[in-house]
């Protein structure tokens, strides 16, 4: 498992953080997902073998949101 920060922009409420979640909980090997507008991040924690931190990044813009890893 590896756990990584994405940093998110545009996040401005709770609405915001569940719909980053959601985003990255869809792909496969997603162990955990926390997403905070406060912070402007997403700490992700996931199996290396199953998903790349690149497609966490591309879920996360999908939803209209800045992502960089």
């Amino acid at each position: 498992m590896q756990k990584t920060v994405v940093k998110v922009e545009g996040m401005s409420c709770g609405h915001c953080e569940l719909a980053v979640q959601d985003a990255v909980k869809k792909l496969p090997g997603i162990k955990k997902v926390k997403a905070s507008k406060g912070k402007k991040q997403a700490v992700v924690e996931f199996d290396q073998t199953l998903v790349t931190l690149e497609k966490i990044v591309a879920a996360i813009n999908e939803t209209g949101y800045e992502a960089t890893a």
